[in-house]
């Protein structure tokens, strides 16, 4: 009887793990989000433009960002105008990133953290965060209510729209819901709208993107 027990409780903790395993893995689903997957695994690098407006209390700041990313997990940005006008930093995985500051700064390179505030935007996003493949990702991971409609005209393309109401925004960076418009014809995204409650606090859009243009490891030395 005590090895029938003792086995029963070792199956019922094999189920709870598999269960909670399960739960893990769950996923928000929607057909952009597999369109754009199955249209990002032909893709092994890009270059696009990102114009981002960010909020946090009263502070503002806007940016044009120049980027560049190759498969697995290279990235390199330079921002164009705006707030840290010739500042650039490379990722290439990991924790850090090689950056450099505009202006007479710009000759200096610096490897800092992946977090650091010299290397991260106004609300804390960092260079991974403004790559198309892990924007789309977060609607998926994200644990919340997913619903998509169509988007109508964004940019001039026909959109899927992506509409993320956050289970629990404190886990997200005080988001508590996320908009993203996805071209009907390429599956990449346009643009994307993030509120903290009725808030609008930021406000991307993707644009001038090229996929597949010959990017090697020299283009982002670290």
């Amino acid at each position: 009887m005590l090895t029938t027990r003792i086995s029963s409780a070792f199956a019922a903790a094999a189920i709870a793990v598999a269960l909670c395993a399960g739960l893990a893995r769950a996923e928000n689903s929607a057909p952009a989000i597999d369109a754009f997957r199955v249209a990002f695994a032909s893709v092994n690098d890009y270059t696009y433009k990102l114009h981002s407006h960010e909020t946090l209390g009263s502070r503002t700041q806007d940016r044009i960002y120049d980027y560049s990313f190759m498969k697995p997990h290279f990235a390199k940005t330079l921002i164009e105008a705006g707030d840290g006008t010739g500042s650039g930093g490379v990722w290439a995985g990991g924790n850090q990133v090689s950056g450099h500051q505009g202006g007479f700064l710009a000759g200096i390179h610096l490897k800092v953290d992946l977090h650091d505030s010299r290397a991260t935007s106004l609300r804390g996003y960092t260079i991974p965060d403004g790559l198309m493949q892990d924007i789309v990702e977060t609607y998926a991971t994200v644990p919340g209510k997913l619903t998509q409609t169509d988007g109508g005209i964004v940019g001039g393309q026909p959109t899927d729209r992506m509409e993320l109401d956050v289970t629990n925004p404190a886990t997200n960076h005080g988001i508590t819901k996320q908009v993203l418009y996805l071209s009907k014809a390429t599956h990449f995204p346009i643009r994307q709208l993030l509120y903290a409650g009725a808030t609008l606090v930021l406000d991307q859009t993707i644009y001038d993107l090229h996929t597949n243009v010959g990017l090697t490891q020299s283009d982002f030395p670290f």
